[in-house]
């Protein structure tokens, strides 16, 4: 009888063990974002897929596999390595609560991008690059504080004070502001970081970037000019399921940073 009630004892707290156990085990992986992304994955979004041989930059050439009806395919297999290397530079960067400015202001991005950042709450532009962003700073900031100034007094009915006219031009004004300035309201100081979809076409803010002194990531094709791009992942930057891949990727991995930081409780 005595027997049977200490084995009934040991088997209770052997589940209670495992049970512990588990939960721990839940705990741990609730605070890690998935940051890795397949091979298998990129294909299907189509990541290796590159543009023409004639198009081919000599600096993103070490990145290509083959070439098959006059199109570079991209070796995915170089493609993982180079986004494991970037994702764990944002995954610090989101650990030390650094601020990353994603740029993509093609058709193709916007969208990724803009929810990307979002989901992160960093800043962002979509629409026209507006040179000076970081090598002017000092000037775009105060465009960025009228906007927000501009916000503000709206939101409290601030703008009765002027006249009709002088509401209509100021709303004028302020709506050319917001389509280019709306993404880096918050924006205090130039960005820890710099990301970029296609380092071709944002090839000016990324020249920005380095002058500056600011690491650039970059998600970038066949056609593009790498050297000089801190973390350049090679891969299809023109569809947009593979933007959205990788956009959904770098974000992920700051949450994962952002997660790796134990709770000052």
């Amino acid at each position: 009888m005595l027997f049977g009630k200490v084995l009934k004892i040991r088997t209770y707290q052997a589940k209670k063990l495992r049970i512990l156990r588990l939960s721990a085990s839940m705990k741990r992986m609730s605070k890690t974002a998935n940051t890795e992304v397949s091979i298998e994955k990129m294909f299907e979004a189509g990541a290796h897929y590159g543009y023409s041989k004639t198009r081919r930059h000599p600096s993103a050439s070490s990145f290509v596999f083959t070439t098959k009806n006059k199109t570079d395919i991209i070796d995915l297999e170089k493609t993982e390595k180079s986004l494991k290397e970037a994702c764990d530079f944002i995954k610090d960067l989101g650990a030390r609560n650094k601020v990353i400015l994603f740029v993509g202001t093609k058709p193709e991005a916007r969208e990724a991008i803009k929810m990307a950042s979002e989901s992160i709450n960093m800043p962002y532009v979509i629409e026209r690059w507006i040179g000076g962003s970081i090598s002017n700073f000092t000037e775009i900031k105060k465009r960025i504080t009228e906007l927000e100034n501009y916000k503000i007094d709206s939101e409290k009915g601030d703008l009765e004070k002027y006249t009709k006219k002088e509401r209509l031009i100021l709303s004028k004004k302020m709506e050319k502001l917001s389509k280019y300035y709306s993404g880096m309201l918050g924006m205090k100081k130039i960005p820890d970081a710099v990301l970029v979809i296609d380092a071709k076409k944002e090839h000016i803010g990324a020249t920005e970037a380095r002058k500056c002194n600011v690491p650039v990531i970059a998600l970038a094709n066949t056609d593009s000019n790498i050297k000089g791009i801190t973390y350049s992942v090679i891969a299809n930057d023109a569809s947009r399921q593979s933007i959205s891949l990788f956009a959904k990727a770098f974000s992920e991995a700051y949450k994962a940073g952002q997660m790796s930081v134990p709770d000052k409780n």
